[in-house]
């Protein structure tokens, strides 16, 4: 499926084709005792099973898959987990969001999820514990605005599915002076730690369970609620470099469907500058077949 999905956006030569079909070959064979991958028809291989969940049909006692996915098994239950499924939000996720509506006393928050989160201003953080007031609600456009992006942890999740978020740290709140990329939400594992700072270039890393994912100019969380006071200063170019590099490397790893871990994105990045690789350069297909490569030496490392 990933050399199907390459094929249509990135065009291989010859030797190219060779080398990506290899790697993706031993990428399989590193991975077979955990890739349970299924397209629509695949038989499921289960020693035993009592009940049939989703993406799964019995067909002359065959086990079959329905849609594409990965095989999940919880205790004798076997379904399908699909791939390009919106985020399923948990309580506690770290998320990063885009502001979409600011209406009285709360914003709306796009999670690519199915319910958008709510962030209230009572549930942002409040210095020395003061009470909100009728002139916080009157100034949270000078705080927040639409399309300003935001981090925020999943406070609380109601019966209907709607998101209440929490900002009630430093670490969280509105974010600036960089880009917000999209991936698939799969491509993102639940991790004792989503917040970066990889101080070698000075850029701050959130890597949200949304499968949204910041990358911009290195702030002090305690900065972060006077932003938009002390913060308005040059980036260099050097910072912004940076910043489009690692985008980019996300992007390349999002194509080639590798889960989103600091380890990788910092690999790809390195691989980027040994390879002399210009920024733009690398949304091309060499790239793409030495990321796919590289991924194949690192899983032989870690072995």
């Amino acid at each position: 499926m990933v050399m199907r999905k390459l094929q249509l956006e990135l065009p291989l030569n010859q030797t190219q084709k060779v080398r990506f079909e290899r790697a993706m070959e031993r990428l399989q064979l590193l991975s077979s005792t955990t890739n349970n991958s299924v397209i629509v028809a695949d038989s499921i291989h289960e020693d035993a099973f009592l009940l049939k969940g989703y993406g799964t049909s019995e067909v002359d006692g065959e086990l079959l898959a329905t849609v594409c996915g990965v095989v999940t098994n919880v205790d004798k239950l076997v379904y399908i987990r699909t791939l390009r499924a919106r985020y399923k939000p948990e309580v506690k996720d770290i998320v990063v969001g885009r502001v979409i509506e600011v209406s009285q006393s709360c914003w709306r928050v796009e999670l690519n999820s199915t319910k958008d989160g709510i962030l209230k201003l009572s549930s942002m953080d409040n210095d020395v514990q003061r009470r909100k007031t009728d002139v916080d609600e009157l100034s949270m456009r000078n705080i927040i605005v639409e399309d300003d992006v935001v981090c925020a942890e999943v406070g609380c999740i109601h019966r209907d599915g709607g998101l209440e978020l929490r900002a009630t740290s430093y670490k969280y709140g509105k974010l600036d002076k960089g880009q917000l990329l999209m991936v698939d939400p799969y491509l993102v594992k639940r991790s004792n730690i989503h917040f970066h700072y990889i101080e070698s270039l000075g850029i701050d890393l959130i890597i949200g369970r949304n499968g949204f994912i910041w990358v911009g100019e290195h702030v002090q969380a305690q900065d972060r609620r006077i932003l938009d006071d002390e913060m308005i200063k040059h980036t260099s170019l050097e910072t912004r470099q940076s910043i489009l590099r690692i985008g980019n490397a996300i992007r390349v790893l999002s194509n080639l469907g590798f889960t989103m871990t600091l380890e990788v994105i910092i690999e790809t990045v390195i691989l980027s500058n040994m390879e002399n690789i210009d920024v733009h350069d690398m949304l091309g297909s060499e790239f793409h077949v030495l990321v796919a490569e590289n991924e194949v030496e690192r899983r032989i490392r870690r072995a």
